[in-house]
C-alpha cells in the first residue's frame, strides 16, 4: 500500500535556515528547496533611505523552505524546524502541511513514495 505524501513549506527569517538545515539533517532530510522571499509583516513597517530620501517598506526579507515527506515523517519534520527557527519573536514565520496527490521523477519516471527517495 502507497504511503501517503506531505509538502511541508516553512516561512522562516533569513539568519534561522542554517539551524533549521542542521536540524533536518539530523533527521536524515536532504532534499528540501529554498527560496528567497520577502512577506508582508503585521504592523511592521521598515524603512530604507534612497538619495537622501526615507521610504517606508513593509515587505521584511524571508525563506520559504518547501520538503515533501512521508505521512510518519510530517510531525518530527514539523517539530524540527519549529525548534529551529524559534527566536520567540514577532515575525518568527509560519508553518504548512499540505496532502500530496502524487509525485513522479521525471528522470525515471518512479512514482508516489519511490520518487522521493
Amino acid at each position: 500500500m502507497a504511503q501517503e505524501i506531505y509538502k511541508i513549506e516553512a516561512i522562516i527569517r533569513p539568519n534561522r535556515l542554517e539551524a533549521v538545515q542542521e536540524s533536518l539533517q539530523d533527521l536524515d532530510i536532504h532534499s528540501i528547496t529554498v527560496i528567497e522571499a520577502k512577506g508582508i509583516a503585521r504592523n511592521r513597517t521598515m524603512g530604507h533611505a534612497f538619495r537622501g530620501s526615507q521610504y517606508a517598506n513593509n515587505l521584511a526579507p524571508r525563506i520559504k523552505i518547501e520538503i515533501f515527506v512521508l505521512a510518519e515523517q510530517v510531525s518530527m519534520v514539523s517539530e524540527a524546524i519549529q525548534e529551529a527557527a524559534f527566536t520567540g519573536e514577532v515575525g518568527d514565520g509560519k508553518l504548512f502541511v499540505l496532502p500530496v496527490t502524487d509525485a513522479l521523477r521525471i528522470r525515471t519516471g518512479e512514482k508516489g513514495e519511490t520518487a522521493l527517495s
